[in-house]
């Protein structure tokens, strides 16, 4: 540089940022390299944002200006300026970039104005004039006015001469706002209407130009820089073409895809624009190329630095921001300290690719998010670079700005490794808290179109298949959120109690691993087969055992409560220490509904999890015939269907009962399993009364063989007693088995429960008479109203010939373990921890008898038990002495609560008025719904219960129309707003609103199966550190830091360190009332209230009270994060209320008006 033109140069000490956030940033980043001072400004509702902190010095604009415009205040930032001895002014992007006043303000206050001359973004601001100045130069543009436009009829006369499309542009201002594509005529005024508005807001010029709209366009821009010296350089091109309502999403340089010749005339028609206007600075000259004419055409320039330089920068490597700091200084752009190289010497290394991330929900049209950044976690990496303002966690994102957060750059060989680090620093950013847009831009940057170059301005809008989302899993913040809900409120589902001190350290049984897993039943009746199988089982001289501590022990103990958690600790152990059980009673009866109610667990993913550990041993469900797993009667093809897709998940034996020893309603099922290949049918007989009382006649020996040779005939491969309330005394078991062998021929399964405490005898005499195989429990889960005693069982018969092979070390060592888990559900454990005899008075089923507590207890009745097992006992006569199991022992449970809390004896139901509301369980099981008991029902009960409806005779299948299945899977998919799987389809058909409750939680909280149970139900304690095994091999540790103070919502902050950060979920306390105002909320039932589509400010209200308004008329505008979004009438009629005014911020769903 010559002497001469160094003495022009003026030196800067300190320089202000006239911006904020991300662009801020990156300004104090290139002064602080060349040694300057630095100072931040900022809005009183971004005095938290992070760019504050990156200068050396920080001060408050304006209040009174608001959000906005305290960055448009031209006098308040240049009176900041020449207070604190500002040398320059650097103005970034948006806000107060393009303004002419503003940079001639600079000038006459003698502040360097980083950024052309006032006089050169007056003429190139103005669109229409940067339009006129190319088309004198010869470079082609597309057809436009060429004058600003105001008025409607002057747009459509315009409009009319250039042809539709069109596009709407803001004369002043860059950027997308003020910006829309007009199709056809109709639609001209109100797209006026709006980017005149927009462009108003914006910029504070209403002023519009129009222009041809190109269908297939590439949008290619050219970074230039001069200097103020008469030099002009272009930095190459890039393809901002991927633009979502002409705002660009993805920036990629160079350009992909362009022919060379077009790429040089580009970068050529850019320099000599800049040149015929001594352009003095950075600035962007914008093109448009028609990939089908491959013609091409100025379209703009905009005269300041572009949010997409960093692509140029990287392949480029010239920082823009430095050398615009420089040249504005007077520095020469080849002198020795800005470094220029001379145009030839200008390459290209290799490919960059800018994604700006938002806080956006593509899953909601965009719609800007706000609230806290609970975690903000960023990529990193070789060829990777941020530029970001806000991403940190703990800052608060407003709805007053722009919604970018952080832009990503990669940097690559080539544009195909460009692209695979994009989507691997996509991937490893981890947001929460807010919703963004990464989802987007990974479907975006995976599409083909994109992937191969060939990406036109329209990619987005004509690819549906972008806005295709995977479920974002989101794991461990709403896992954080469930923890913090039950340490704040408790877990409803454990009756809000809470352990009085912290529970031992339970010792899980190790598997052995190193060898294989040994062979068991279910590779036996792989082998045999069914029949085969059922041959084998009568051949063994041991007795075999099935082992019901996954599901009924715990169902009869525990209200069938215990995690699938603390089943699959255990389940390596019991496949390769256990191999000779005959089976593991795991699934199906009361654990279905339960697991999905009150766990909140998939009943099929337990299966399935279940089945992987456990591939050795055969599972076997309960199924109440044609109800199901449920409790009401299921037309055919549903009970089939249910039976196919078990077996196929990985159910073995299904044993099959009715509740009322009605064999019809048990056909469907059995004919299912054994049209189910590999498959084996259990039959039940549900055994009540007592076959050695001959006064009790009506279940007699007779009757139980006669069920037995029936149920042969429908095809059981296994015949089982079904004791539900284990009535089957010691002598009676043994008469029945030895009966039921000699006559029958069929393998027999005894399943009994220990209430009385003396059932074990009843196991060991069926043994005596020939028994197969026996139910029984590990022992510190057996007993009372669950099975007898496993262990015992297996000691008692040892050195006998039917001694099992199973290792009582083994089985002790699984009782230990359980013994230590039991103490994690105490709520619930509330069975006897005694035998009773009173069992023989009510007959109680197990699982009936500690659910009817449980219910007793939550009714505030648990005093009156005995009165209330007397009453169960009454209402069985009352209903003529029927099998009690699910559903039937469920009715008459309901009727016993019914009459105890009516005070009504059960002898006095047949005089009670007609009308009586009885429970809908009685009056559908007296009319027919479960089937017919042996003898029927008593008339007059009947007849009362009923009130005159006819009752139902036959099969209650026989009057169940067959369900389209396609149909419901239809139905369930808009109801979950997705395609259901076959698992999601059949839990529906059983349960809908429990499983819809179910996928609701699922959707709020994950997956909790993965909680250890204490957490589960009771949260944590200050100190404690939970390990979470959210899938293989990943591992969250949690550690509860404190519980806040509610503030004025009642909300407490509840704080943990997650894998050793800190992570915050705000909890409202439900035991709190508010006392912070809060606008009301527009009930979406009612269609005369209109509610906030998103967060925002009120920027105009275009409505009174009393105006008559037709449908699709504007209502008011709403901005968020400089997007304008006007809310029209979604009906014709009247404004009766108005509930906000200009300037109100509103939350989403917030009640704006209403119109009648």
């Amino acid at each position: 540089m010559s002497d001469a033109k160094e003495a022009k140069c003026r030196p800067i000490k300190k320089l202000l940022a006239a911006n904020r956030s991300e662009i801020a940033t990156r300004i104090f980043r290139g002064a602080t390299e060349l040694g300057l001072n630095t100072v931040a400004i900022y809005a009183e509702e971004d005095r938290f944002c992070m760019h504050r902190f990156k200068a050396d010095e920080a001060y408050k604009l304006r209040k009174e200006k608001g959000p906005v415009g305290a960055y448009l205040d031209i006098e308040g930032i240049i009176a900041i300026a020449k207070e604190r001895n500002v040398d320059a002014i650097h103005p970034g992007y948006g806000f107060l970039s393009e303004n002419s006043e503003f940079a001639k303000k600079c000038k006459e206050n003698d502040i360097i104005f980083v950024g052309p001359r006032s006089e050169v973004l007056a003429g190139m601001g103005d669109k229409i004039a940067a339009r006129e100045q190319a088309a004198k130069l010869d470079v082609p543009t597309l057809a436009g006015n060429s004058s600003p436009i105001k008025d409607k009829e002057d747009a459509l006369e315009i409009a009319r001469n250039i042809g539709f499309p069109l596009i709407i542009k803001a004369a002043f201002g860059g950027g997308v706002r003020g910006m829309r594509v007009v199709n056809e005529e109709e639609s001209l005024p109100t797209l006026l209407d709006e980017a005149q508005t927009e462009a108003l807001n914006a910029f504070g010029d209403d002023s519009v130009f129009i222009e041809r709209f190109v269908k297939n366009a590439k949008h290619i821009e050219v970074q230039i820089i001069g200097d103020q010296h008469g030099n002009v350089i272009h930095l190459h091109e890039r393809d901002c073409s991927v633009q979502r309502r002409h705002q660009k999403v993805i920036e990629i340089a160079p350009s992909i895809n362009i022919p060379d010749n077009i790429r040089k005339e580009l970068c050529n028609a850019a320099v000599k624009i800049a040149q015929s206007i001594k352009y003095d600075n950075a600035g962007t000259v914008e093109f448009l190329v028609d990939t089908d004419s491959q013609e091409w055409f100025f379209i703009e320039m905009n005269p300041r630095i572009q949010v997409e330089h960093t692509v140029t920068e990287e392949i480029t490597n010239i920082d823009i921001v430095r050398t615009q700091i420089l040249i504005a200084q007077g520095h020469e752009m080849h002198s020795k300290e800005v470094a220029m190289p001379a145009q030839d010497k200008i390459g290209r290394n290799g490919v960059a690719i800018q994604c700006r991330i938002t806080t956006e929900d593509p899953e909601n049209k965009f719609t800007p998010d706000t609230g806290k950044i609970l975690t903000y976690r960023s990529a990193s990496g070789h060829g990777i670079r941020l530029d970001g303002g806000l991403g940190t966690t703990g800052a608060t994102v407003t709805p007053f700005y722009d919604s970018m957060l952080v832009k990503l750059t990669t940097h690559a060989p080539t544009f195909d490794i460009a692209i695979q680090r994009a989507r691997r620093a996509l991937r490893e950013f981890r947001i929460r808290g807010v919703k963004t847009n990464i989802p987007f831009l990974l479907n975006v940057i995976s599409n083909d179109k994109f992937s191969s170059g060939n990406a036109t301005t329209r990619l987005i809008d004509t690819t549906p298949s972008l806005f295709d989302f995977k479920p974002r899993k989101d794991r461990a913040t709403k896992l954080l959120n469930f923890l913090g809900d039950v340490i704040v409120n408790g877990n409803p589902n454990a009756k809000d109690q809470t352990p009085t001190k912290k529970f031992a350290t339970v010792r899980v049984p190790e598997p052995d691993l190193h060898e294989p897993i040994p062979k068991g039943t279910k590779d036996l009746l792989n082998e045999l087969g069914p029949e085969k199988f059922s041959e084998w089982i009568l051949e063994q001289k041991e007795l075999l055992i099935t082992d019901t501590t996954l599901r009924d022990a715990h169902q009869s103990l525990l209200a069938t409560r215990v995690r699938s958690y603390d089943m699959l600790a255990i389940a390596d152990a019991i496949a390769t220490k256990t191999p000779s059980l005959f089976s593991l009673e795991m699934w199906g009866g009361a654990t279905f509904d339960s697991s999905m109610r009150f766990l909140k667990e998939d009943p099929w993913q337990r299966l399935t999890q279940l089945r992987e550990k456990v591939p050795n041993i055969l599972f076997q469900m309960l199924f109440r015939g044609s109800n199901a797993v449920g409790y009401s009667n299921y037309p055919d093809n549903v009970v089939k269907g249910f039976v196919h897709h078990a077996a196929e998940r990985g159910m073995d034996i299904f044993r099959i009962f009715d509740s009322l020893n009605y064999t019809p309603n048990m056909i469907a099922a059995m004919e299912a399993v054994r049209e189910a290949e590999g498959s084996i049918c259990e039959a039940a007989i549900c055994y009540t009364g007592d076959i050695l009382d001959e006064k009790r006649d009506k279940y007699s020996l007779k009757y139980y063989v006669n069920l037995a040779h029936e149920l042969k005939t429908m095809g059981a491969h296994i015949l089982c007693i079904k004791d539900m309330a284990g009535l089957c005394r010691p002598y009676a078991a043994e008469k029945l088995v030895r009966t039921l062998k000699k006559e029958v021929g069929l393998p027999i399964h005894f399943h009994t429960h220990d209430t009385s405490g003396i059932n074990a005898s009843s196991i060991l005499k069926a043994s005596e008479a020939g028994v197969d195989i026996a139910d029984a429990a590990l022992s510190s889960m057996s007993g009372s109203t669950s099975q007898p005693c496993l262990n015992s069982v297996v000691a008692a018969l040892e050195n006998t010939e039917r001694e099992s092979s199973l290792d009582l070390r083994d089985l002790d060592e699984f009782s230990d373990y359980w013994e230590g888990i039991r103490k994690y559900y105490f709520p619930f454990d509330t069975s006897p921890p005694h035998g009773t005899a009173e069992v023989y008075l009510h007959e109680m089923p197990g699982g009936q008898f500690t659910n009817l507590k449980e219910q007793a207890e939550s009714m505030g009745l648990g005093s009156r038990w005995p009165e209330i097992a007397q009453c169960y006992s009454e209402v069985n006569d009352l209903f003529g002495d029927i099998v009690k199991v699910t559903p039937s022992s469920k009715v008459v449970g309901d009727m016993t609560m019914f009459l105890v809390t009516q005070g009504i004896s059960p002898a006095d139901v047949t005089n009670l008025p007609k009308g009586t509301a009885f429970p809908e369980s009685v009056v559908d099981m007296l009319g027919g719904g479960l089937g017919q008991p042996i003898g029927g029902w008593p008339s007059e009960v009947q007849k009362v219960i009923l009130g005159g409806k006819d009752p139902i005779t036959d099969r209650p299948g026989d009057h169940a129309n067959e369900v389209n299945l396609d149909e419901i899977r239809e139905e369930l998919k808009t109801k979950i707003n997705r395609d259901p799987s076959e698992d999601e389809v059949w839990s529906y058909l059983m349960y809908p609103q429990v499983f819809l409750d179910f996928i609701a939680s699922n959707n709020e909280f994950s997956d909790l199966s993965v909680l250890p149970t204490p957490a589960y139900f009771y949260g944590a304690q200050v100190g404690e550190e939970i390990s979470i095994d959210i899938e293989v091999g990943k591992t969250l540790f949690v550690e509860l830091v404190n519980v806040g103070e509610p503030d004025d919502n009642a909300n407490r902050n509840v704080i943990f360190e997650l894998n050793g950060s800190s992570r915050h979920a705000l909890v409202t306390d439900r035991t709190l009332t508010p006392t912070a105002v809060s606008r009301k909320k527009a009930d979406k039932a009612d269609l005369s209230q209109i509610g906030a589509p998103m967060p925002g400010l009120i920027a105009e209200l275009n409505v009174s009270i009393g105006n008559k308004v037709e449908e699709g008329a504007p209502l008011l505008t709403l901005e968020a994060m400089k997007m304008y979004t006007t809310v029209s009438s979604p009906h014709s009629g009247t404004v009766e209320s108005i509930e906000v005014s200009s300037g109100d911020n509103v939350d989403t769903g917030d009640l704006l008006l209403i119109i009648a």
